[in-house]
């Protein structure tokens, strides 16, 4: 008796070690049971919480899933505008398992990389179509809105200022983003079991062949503008210079101006002048005057002067008394 005991108390011990199974923390997991997700009654998957659990031993198969948020990094790819021009855009996007028994029959057994490559193909699908349907302009341009996108982490911004008509558009990158954030949301949940939380795209660059003319373009359009604010600045040192030479000639004019009525006042003063001390005494200003001109006219001994000796300009050298000559 006691023979038989040691071996069922080992086989009792093996089931109960074989029945119980823990789920790690971050981590959810479902019960296969015969090849089928167990589910509860309500027909929805088992979920099992970090924890300690219990199972059937032999017929159930416990398969742990990652629980947590999952960001999907894929390489760059080519995307073609509608004018026919390509783009290489690198995006991210954000997941996490909602409906782990859909995402393990999906997944063909809960593979990650086998759910990464269908979320990438269903993002790649709605992005394709998004770019598709717009022209390089709207795509590399706007300002970005984080009122759309809440919950995502901030990205580079990328504009192309030299465009003139693409600073027009606003916000058309948000708009792909959110368009291809909603349809994939919608598609992965029904078809992969998966919500995802975000898409963002990280960089938009041209082809090498692109670039060079679309640099071109922007240089020439940044050449034009110089050149226009030149011209403007030329004709506005123009007319700040004919103002000032005209504020020049009016200062000036009004200078020469003040200085003749002054000067004008001061000869008819002096005249005034002159001829109150003329009514005087009229002998002695003619005298007076007639010595001036004897002094203007005999500057040196040699100055010879050709006139009639009996003419009123000798009247004061004929007559030694003065006066007119006889």
């Amino acid at each position: 008796m006691r023979k038989l005991m040691i071996p069922v108390l080992v086989v009792a011990l093996a089931l109960m070690l074989m029945s119980l199974f823990v789920i790690p923390e971050g981590e959810r997991g479902i019960v296969i049971r015969f090849g089928r997700v167990l589910k509860d009654n309500n027909e929805i998957a088992r979920i099992y919480e970090p924890g300690l659990h219990f199972k059937m031993p032999l017929f159930d198969r416990v398969k742990t899933l990652d629980a947590r948020i999952q960001t999907m990094d894929g390489r760059s790819d080519r995307f073609v505008t509608s004018e026919k021009k390509d783009v290489i855009i690198d995006s991210y996007v954000k997941w996490r398992i909602e409906d782990f028994g859909q995402y393990y029959l999906a997944t063909g057994g809960g593979n990650s990389s086998t759910a990464q490559a269908l979320l990438s193909r269903k993002v790649t699908d709605v992005l394709r179509s998004e770019i598709g349907s717009r022209e390089i302009k709207q795509i590399v341009s706007g300002p970005r809105n984080d009122d759309i996108l809440p919950d995502s982490a901030d990205s580079e911004v990328v504009t192309t200022v030299a465009a003139k008509e693409a600073l027009e558009v606003d916000g058309e990158r948000d708009i792909i983003m959110k368009n291809v954030l909603n349809d994939t949301r919608q598609d992965a949940m029904g078809d992969l079991g998966i919500h995802v939380f975000d898409f963002r795209m990280k960089k938009i660059n041209l082809p090498d062949s692109i670039s060079k003319s679309i640099y071109d373009r922007m240089r020439a359009e940044r050449e034009s503008v110089a050149r226009q604010f030149r011209s403007q600045g030329r004709e506005q040192a123009e007319i700040i210079r004919a103002q000032a030479e005209l504020e020049v000639a009016t200062i000036l004019a009004e200078a020469d101006r003040a200085a003749r009525v002054t000067r004008g006042g001061a000869d008819a003063e002096a005249a005034s002048i002159y001829a109150g001390a003329y009514n005087k005494d009229p002998e002695f200003f003619s005298f007076v005057r007639s010595l001036r001109a004897y002094q203007s006219s005999f500057k040196d001994k040699s100055d010879i002067l050709v006139l009639d000796p009996k003419s009123d300009f000798f009247q004061y050298m004929n007559n030694a008394a003065g006066g007119t000559s006889k």
